[in-house]
């Protein structure tokens, strides 16, 4: 029996925990200036390792998820450094458009397969 895990393997998870951990950066961002807020991050690595597990990729990534210490805490407790969120925004950004670039050649691929091209 053929899966979406034997045709894609890794990358689906990937996909879309990069895509949790996009969104989860850009609240990073928008609440910048926000008092008290907590900038939270995705260990990717860890959530990947439990979504290929067998773990739902939202259950691994609540378990992946935590707060990033700032490196100069402000005196309102925002922990969000814009530089550093936006910095690892546009690699994570990168990565997925890399993710994304390699599950649309494997469908490609497949549709040639399937047409008898």
């Amino acid at each position: 029996m053929v899966t979406s895990d034997t045709i894609f393997g890794v990358h689906g998870d990937a996909l879309a925990l990069r895509s949790q951990r996009l969104a989860m950066l850009a609240s990073n961002i928008a609440n910048a200036s926000t008092p008290g807020y907590k900038a939270r991050d995705l260990d990717f690595t860890k959530a990947l390792d439990m979504a290929q597990a067998g773990t739902a990729t939202d259950a691994a990534a609540g378990t992946a998820t935590g707060y990033r210490v700032p490196l100069q805490p402000t005196q309102d407790g925002n922990t969000v450094e814009l530089s550093t969120e936006q910095t690892i925004f546009a690699e994570n950004a990168v990565q997925y458009r890399t993710t994304l670039s390699f599950l649309n050649g494997r469908i490609n691929t497949l549709m040639t397969a399937l047409k008898g091209e």
